[in-house]
């Protein structure tokens, strides 16, 4: 005997089905706290077995919504996503919501407390945890991942720089960072000299360095409105980066 399912009911299963699929990935708003009391919005792309936690940070005068397209297909690789709005940041692709509570204007070092917090906050879900920097905030990233070695998993660091005040304190950072790095930027010779520079200070034995024929400055590359010929080549690289972090050991 075989059983048929009623049209009808087999429209409300694909509706809800879909309807299911849409809500899994939809960006779920999130506000997380720093620890000078800082309010940081952000939001959560939530993949649906996650092999890791990637926390996305903006480069300068930027937003969150600079992952609005980077984000969802990273979650779609297995990655949970967290992209935040830095206390530095501005409304070049979408408004900064972090800004405006500050009240005043923020350095680049005083970000670093809003990266340090969207760590914090991913360190309980007891993931792998990848910290991902574009432009000031890659070589951030370098320093936060120094003073937390046994909480971040990897670096991928789009057109890092010495961005800071200090000069060489990014490569020093770097001299100390272990763990698996990826590292590009755009196709500008100083960007790649750059790079190459923090790259080559630290002692991590998985290193990468992707000089692409076609990119753009900051995460930006991955953004096919902003970097026609190059993104799929760039998306191909770091995809391949993300899959041998999450092969298993031997």
């Amino acid at each position: 005997m075989t059983l048929e399912w009623p049209k009808s009911a087999t429209i409300v299963l694909a509706f809800w089905l879909s309807a299911s699929a849409q809500a899994k990935l939809s960006p779920e708003p999130l506000t997380l706290r720093a620890h000078d009391g800082v309010s940081i919005s952000a939001l959560l792309y939530e993949a649906r077995q996650p092999k890791g936690i990637i926390l996305l940070f903006h480069q300068a005068g930027s937003s969150k919504a600079e992952y609005a397209t980077i984000a969802p297909r990273l979650a779609d690789a297995g990655f949970t996503a967290l992209a935040i709005d830095q206390r530095s940041g501005g409304s070049l692709y979408g408004p900064n919501n972090t800004v405006p509570r500050l009240g005043r204007p923020a350095t680049y070092e005083d970000a670093k407390a809003d990266l340090e917090t969207a760590l914090e906050w991913a360190v309980p879900r007891l993931l792998p945890i990848i910290l991902w920097g574009s432009s000031y905030s890659a070589a951030l990233v370098f320093e936060v991942t120094a003073e937390h070695t046994k909480q971040v998993s990897a670096v991928i660091a789009f057109s890092p720089g010495e961005y800071l005040d200090t000069s060489g304190v990014v490569a020093r950072a770097a001299g100390r960072v272990q763990v698996p790095i990826y590292v590009t930027s755009s196709s500008d010779a100083d960007e790649i000299q750059a790079g190459r520079a923090i790259l080559s200070a630290a002692p991590a034995r998985v290193k990468t360095q992707f000089i692409p024929k076609f990119g753009v400055h900051g995460s930006s590359t991955l953004i096919e409105a902003r970097n026609p010929k190059g993104a799929a080549e760039n998306w191909k690289h770091v995809l391949a980066f993300l899959s041998e972090l999450s092969k298993p050991p031997g």
